[in-house]
């Protein structure tokens, strides 16, 4: 049984949370998101890491899966919750951190909500207790604040190479959950709305992974399929990542073939159903015989 982290976890986890510090800093009105992504990208890869998925900066009502696409105008605005969301891996060990900025200070309550909710819900990651009862916590703690939990999005398992590793750490109350098990990472990641509690995906995808399907397709379509297999294995990457020397080929329509073909998938931006603004925050943790190991803590 493995009773601590592994050092490539704990600086993976140094890295993630010396840049969700920096770029934090950057969130101000009419600053460029795509610079706030491809700087956080940036300096994952400077202080030795490899970025485990796309930057994420997901304004109000957006929850998640929200980065940058190439060309990317959009600036943060003038009030409201921003979230940040970096992920960093070293040899495939990889850690998951975010946190929420209120831009004018009107909205205090909902990064409260989440920044207590997981703190409560990490002194309970504890072997052998359910972690049906660690979303009963943080239930509790985001209803305190006058707020829903978002019930269809989760913490979760981590394995090497593996972001989602298939066990979910629930934001509501929950029978039959598994329980929480020593030599295990886990992201705990509560989310908070003033809405209903539920997200839908939107009609914009900007984060693709691959599928493992091997299809075998032609010309610069399948070129183009190795490539991602290669370069990004199960890893989610964005479309702005891609790009070609070529005039002649569209990035687009290619994406867009291989996502007919079923070797890449599209993980939808996705929003708060009733348009309601969503507060996040999350860290990853080992959990060590004598409890939780917070690998992301910021300094």
């Amino acid at each position: 049984m493995v009773t601590s982290p592994h050092p490539s976890a704990v600086r993976s986890g140094e890295i993630a949370s010396k840049v969700l510090k920096e770029i934090s800093q950057m969130i101000e009105p009419n600053e460029k998101i795509i610079r706030i992504c491809t700087t956080a990208e940036k300096r994952i890869r400077e202080y030795g890491g490899i970025p485990a998925f796309p930057c994420n900066v997901s304004i109000n009502h957006i929850a998640a899966h929200s980065t940058s696409p190439k060309g990317d105008r959009s600036e943060i605005p003038e009030f409201g919750l921003v979230k940040l969301d970096v992920g960093v891996h070293i040899d495939g060990h990889i850690t998951d951190t975010a946190l929420t900025v209120d831009i004018d200070g009107t909205l205090e309550g909902f990064v409260a909500a989440t920044d207590d909710a997981l703190a409560e819900a990490i002194v309970m990651m504890q072997p052998g207790v359910s972690l049906g009862e660690i979303g009963a916590k943080i239930e509790r703690v985001i209803k305190a604040y006058g707020l829903r939990p978002i019930s269809n999005l989760s913490g979760h398992n981590i394995k090497r190479y593996q972001l989602h590793g298939g066990i979910h750490v629930p934001n509501i109350k929950v029978r039959g959950a598994p329980k929480v098990e020593v030599g295990e990472y886990y992201a705990i990641e509560p989310f908070a709305t003033s809405g209903i509690g539920t997200v839908v995906d939107s009609e914009y995808i900007y984060i693709f992974v691959n599928t493992g399907l091997d299809t075998q397709l032609t010309g610069t379509t399948e070129k183009l399929r190795v490539y991602l297999r290669e370069k990004y294995g199960p890893l989610p990457f964005a479309s702005r990542w891609i790009g070609s020397s070529s005039k002649d080929v569209d990035i687009v329509d290619e994406i867009r073939a291989l996502i007919r073909a079923k070797v890449i998938r599209g993980l939808p931006l996705q929003i708060e159903k009733k348009g309601r603004p969503v507060s996040q925050a999350e860290h990853t943790i080992f959990v060590s015989e004598e409890g939780p190991v917070i690998l992301t803590k910021r300094a």
